[in-house]
């Protein structure tokens, strides 16, 4: 095991698709490709920003990409977005995280999360899933005003755990921040729920899971 277990929030413990899960029939047949829209756009807009040096935080972004969505897909009732929003807020997490971080505490490693999530997103978002009594740490990038994947995101963990980057294993259900996280020198795990096929050939995981089940073997 690892002296320290990170974690990417948005996908990786939360599930980015629940907020229009929960309110797909109103949504109608195009609810599934909102969703998918809508998250393709929120990490678009957070690689432009950090690109162009042009910070805007996590909620405003999320807010721009629900916005294009529902102008993408006229047929989404714009109605629901206040709704929407509010189900972001408070995000299922996945089924195994709570036994996960319960087992990793146990064991006697750290664990924290590393966002890109503003604070009071990241906030509601642990409280509504019960996980903080699982955490010694929330990290998000917003003292930095930029966005992974860049260095110096990743080392705002090793700067809060004075630790070298080989301490952490970090776990990521984008294949992108496993790409940025492996560079930056931390053994990474990328939790590939999707079955995507892998990519970055140069810049690879330490080992790949379907989910976090078995996370603490590999």
């Amino acid at each position: 095991m690892h002296a320290i277990y990170v974690f990417d929030a948005y996908g990786t413990l939360f599930d980015v698709h629940a907020a229009v899960r929960r309110h797909a029939g109103e949504i109608g047949p195009d609810a599934d490709r909102l969703s998918a829209l809508w998250r393709t756009k929120q990490l678009e807009y957070s690689w432009v920003r950090a690109l162009t040096d042009r910070y805007r935080d996590f909620w405003g972004l999320t807010e721009d990409a629900l916005d294009y969505a529902f102008a993408k897909i006229p047929s989404a009732p714009r109605a629901k977005r206040d709704d929407l929003l509010d189900a972001y807020r408070t995000l299922d997490a996945y089924p195994e995280v709570i036994d996960t971080l319960t087992g990793l505490k146990q064991a006697g490693a750290k664990t924290a999360i590393l966002s890109n999530g503003s604070p009071e997103m990241l906030d509601l978002a642990v409280e509504a899933a019960r996980l903080g009594d699982c955490l010694d740490a929330v990290i998000s990038v917003d003292p930095l005003a930029t966005y992974k994947p860049l260095p110096s995101v990743y080392e705002l963990v090793t700067t809060r755990f004075r630790v070298f980057p080989d301490a952490v294993s970090f776990q990521s259900s984008n294949r992108w921040d496993i790409a940025g996280a492996s560079a930056f020198g931390f053994r990474s795990v990328w939790i590939n729920r999707t079955d995507e096929p892998d990519e970055f050939a140069d810049m690879p995981p330490a080992a790949t899971l379907a989910s976090l089940v078995g996370l603490e073997t590999v």
